[in-house]
């Protein structure tokens, strides 16, 4: 679609602009002379001319009203979208942790066993592309069934049991150590406003709701945000 003068609320160019690239260029019948050097009108210079003629076209008082009477709205929703988290789910529930922590995302690999470490949430060691990570069961630290009868409930509720699910390995770091966190399903990275951070529910088990600092909204979800510093100080402590 060409925008025209007229209709950008600018006044008519004195001069005029031969907008040859709508006749004879690649939005015309393609028969300038100039396409077997520069290929496309974007590379050419009279396109690039054009162009600077018509940013310094004179702005009209239209114009200038008419984004005046909108920038003079009131914002719509007052609340900042100051945060930033990687969601992903964990039995049945939804949960996140701020995306500053994560290195990447990586497919599922299964853990070796350490001998002689039977500690509740240490599941083993996984590798990486080649690198070895301590693999950490959030499910066995935050008391959560991660079952599959739980992870049928869960698909169900976002969507029928014919909706995809992305089980990875969220490699994340702490401080100075990294772990590889095995997730039952993956929704990505959302922002949101702290300030809409919600008291979590009553009915959420205890050894869960300790590690919560809220509540957020995302769409149908009702997502859990982690507190990370009690997350990180539970991962290293379980791995000494």
């Amino acid at each position: 679609m060409t925008t025209t003068a007229a209709s950008a609320g600018l006044p008519p160019d004195p001069v005029g602009i031969d907008d040859c690239w709508n006749r004879i260029g690649v939005a015309g019948d393609q028969t300038c002379a100039r396409l077997a050097d520069h290929i496309h009108c974007r590379n050419c210079p009279v396109y690039a001319n054009a162009a600077q003629r018509n940013l310094q076209r004179a702005v009209g008082a239209g114009y200038k009203q008419e984004w005046a009477a909108h920038f003079r709205q009131p914002a719509q929703d007052s609340q900042a979208l100051d945060a930033s988290c990687l969601v992903f789910r964990i039995g049945r529930e939804w949960l996140s942790l701020p995306t500053r922590l994560f290195l990447a995302v990586a497919p599922q690999a299964k853990p070796h066993r350490l001998p002689h470490r039977n500690d509740r949430g240490l599941s083993g060691i996984v590798n990486v592309g080649g690198t070895l990570y301590p693999c950490m069961s959030l499910a066995d630290l935050l008391g959560i069934d991660d079952s599959a009868a739980a992870a049928d409930k869960a698909v169900a509720a976002k969507g029928g049991a014919h909706r995809h699910t992305y089980a990875r390995l969220l490699l994340m770091r702490w401080e100075e150590q990294a772990y590889a966190l095995p997730v039952a399903d993956l929704h990505g990275i959302e922002r949101y406003a702290t300030a809409a951070m919600q008291a979590p529910a009553a009915t959420i088990n205890k050894g869960l709701s300790r590690f919560l600092s809220g509540v957020i909204a995302i769409g149908d979800m009702h997502v859990g945000v982690l507190d990370a510093a009690l997350i990180g100080y539970q991962l290293a402590r379980t791995l000494r």
